[in-house]
């Protein structure tokens, strides 16, 4: 499988490259070189804990786990941004010290040699991994992604800063550039951790429910005369979507299949996902009529008026469109 082949390549680099910025550390004893380790040694743990849970999201749905694994990729994300997170406050600890107390360095210019080899590495892999992510919908290979990526900025701000420290001979540039760059992984974590605690939560993603929302609208049957209740959730290549639709009382449960695969079909192509569609069918009542847009229809009550156009409010709201002379 291409993400987990993917997120286990950045797990065996992540190895390698936290290797060479240790040696680099140790050569220069440069807390801006320490910081790069530290955050490297972030990109280890998360590498594989990243891995492990692909392997597991993977899995099918079992009976303890119905609506299957994909959570799993969250939980994973929570952990990493947490690892960054707790690296930026040691890089500044570590920094402030430096600052306060600074210890001589030794052979910079190998040390930065070292380190921009690992940045621009980093650069190229964050760059892959979060096309993949994205194609592949899988948020730990897109995190990883952006992690490599941003990891990789930071050491080119890094090597900057210890060129300029090399020229100028400067030592508390060190600690300050060291000081600077806790701030953004600080950042970052939190970040991170956001993002995957409201995929835990099940956050609504606005963006998401309004361009399903908008799909449907656009490609809407006359006879699908209500929608409302809907919920999108999508985690990893996955997406549920639970709704009431409102179809004519008198079709057959096989007509209402055909109407419910149609709109499976639809988002399906759309989204390229894997989609779980659970539609309860609600049977039209006289106030309906004034609503459905159908052109042929025996049973009609009311003359017909307008269809309610379907957006974010009246469609998430548990209440069917019409009563009380409501559009």
């Amino acid at each position: 499988m291409t993400i987990i082949r993917v997120q286990r390549n950045i797990a065996i680099l992540s190895i390698v490259l936290f290797i060479g910025k240790i040696w680099a550390w140790y050569i220069t004893h440069s807390v801006t070189i320490l910081t790069d380790a530290l955050e490297s040694t972030v990109n280890v743990i998360a590498g594989l804990i990243g891995l492990y849970s692909i392997i597991l999201a993977a899995k099918p749905r079992d009976l303890n786990h119905p609506y299957g694994h994909g959570k799993a990729e969250f939980v994973s994300a929570a952990i990493e941004g947490s690892l960054i997170f707790v690296a930026g406050l040691m890089i500044a600890y570590e920094a402030i010290g430096q600052l306060i107390e600074p210890h001589p360095l030794h052979q910079l210019d190998i040390g930065i040699v070292i380190v921009a080899i690992t940045g621009a590495v980093n650069l190229a892999a964050g760059i892959y991994a979060v096309r993949v992510g994205k194609k592949h919908k899988s948020l730990i290979v897109e995190s990883a992604g952006k992690h490599l990526k941003s990891d990789a900025y930071s050491t080119i701000a890094m090597v900057a800063g210890l060129i300029l420290l090399l020229v100028t001979g400067w030592q508390w540039l060190d600690s300050v550039v060291a000081l600077i760059f806790s701030v953004v992984i600080i950042v970052t974590g939190y970040r991170v951790v956001r993002r995957s605690l409201s995929g835990i939560m099940d956050e609504a993603d606005e963006q998401l429910i309004q361009q399903v929302i908008d799909l449907l609208q656009q490609n809407r049957k006359d006879n699908w005369i209500d929608l409302h209740n809907l919920r999108v959730i999508e985690f990893g290549n996955k997406m549920h979507i639970d709704a009431h639709l409102t179809l004519p009382w008198y079709y057959k449960v096989s007509d209402a299949e055909v109407e419910i695969h149609a709109i499976e079909d639809l988002i399906s192509k759309h989204f390229s996902n894997k989609v779980e569609v659970f539609i309860h069918i609600d049977a039209c009542q006289d106030y309906s009529c004034k609503l459905c847009a159908m052109k042929v229809c025996e049973h009609r009550k009311q003359p017909y008026i307008a269809q309610t156009a379907w957006d974010m409010d009246n469609v998430w709201a548990d209440s069917k469109h019409g009563k009380e002379g409501a559009i």
